[in-house]
């Protein structure tokens, strides 16, 4: 709507998990590092949080096109909210089983277990990823997860589980020992900075298209203070400031018409000890 005002090709602030627009800040550079040693190190399980709309889909997403290749085996379970059973089927169902006749855990194990050697054999390595795993709803389906990593040889593990999730997902593990103890890799995905989310914004729109700056040095502080550093909100944000301001007619996106965007979308800013917290805290 507002890409020809803007001179973009396409709009640079969607809230999809298009790999093309990944910012890798020193954290999502972290993030992915560790969860690719601990794939292509074979080391059983990690588990990834941070903060809602910090870009943890978005990272299983380039995770996912980083095991395209013959080498990997890989099932992204993006909906947990499944009995244990369920999400065993859908765990056997991604890796191009078909497991609807099959009733038994026994069963259901057994089958899962044919595929992980056929994998195995065929030197390739098997990864399940599951999002949002703060939304398993019973703590047996944490149990049937863990009791995954047992699919395994003397030497080596014949699957790699990864965990993604809000915060509360380390509540959930801290209770659960068993599960905490077999994670090979643990990270906490931290809010951006300030001065990251005014490259975030330069690369998005450069992913986009732009070849002019579109907002003023102002306005990106203010996009922080608003946005928290969260890639979500300043994405909610920034979108919304390109539409106002094509519709206004203005040639470059300032600080006021940040806050009058953010204020409208009901975004509360952030002060000064608030700032140290995010940075600290993620």
């Amino acid at each position: 709507m507002y890409e020809a005002y803007w001179k973009l090709k396409e709009k640079p602030f969607e809230n999809t998990p298009d790999p093309r627009f990944i910012y890798y800040s020193k954290k999502h550079e972290e993030a992915l590092s560790r969860m690719l040693y601990v794939v292509k190190e074979r080391k059983g399980a990690a588990i990834l949080t941070g903060e809602y709309g910090s870009g943890k889909t978005l990272l299983s997403r380039v995770l996912m096109k980083e095991l395209s290749d013959e080498r990997y085996h890989s099932a992204l379970i993006f909906n947990p909210r499944l009995p244990p059973l369920e999400l065993i089927k859908e765990i056997i169902y991604q890796l191009g089983g078909k497991a609807s006749d099959l009733s038994s855990k026994t069963d259901l194990l057994h089958y899962l277990n044919e595929i992980l050697y056929r994998n195995k054999d065929g030197n390739k390595i098997t990864v399940i990823v599951v999002d949002e795993a703060q939304a398993i709803p019973e703590e047996n389906g944490f149990e049937e997860l863990r009791l995954l990593l047992n699919f395994q040889l003397n030497d080596d593990f014949l699957l790699t589980l990864i965990l993604l999730g809000q915060p509360e997902l380390k509540a959930r593990i801290e209770g659960l020992p068993q599960l905490k103890q077999r994670l090979a890799v643990r990270y906490h995905l931290k809010a951006l900075t300030e001065d990251e989310t005014r490259e975030y914004i330069h690369h998005r729109l450069e992913v986009a298209g732009s070849k002019e700056d579109i907002f003023t040095e102002g306005a990106y502080s203010e996009i922080y203070r608003f946005s928290w550093g969260i890639p979500r909100r300043i994405n909610n944000v920034c979108d919304m400031a390109l539409l106002v301001g094509c519709g206004a007619g203005i040639d470059k996106l300032n600080e006021e018409l940040i806050r009058d965007v953010a204020e409208d979308m009901e975004e509360m800013p952030i002060d000064a000890e608030q700032n140290s917290k995010v940075i600290a805290n993620g």
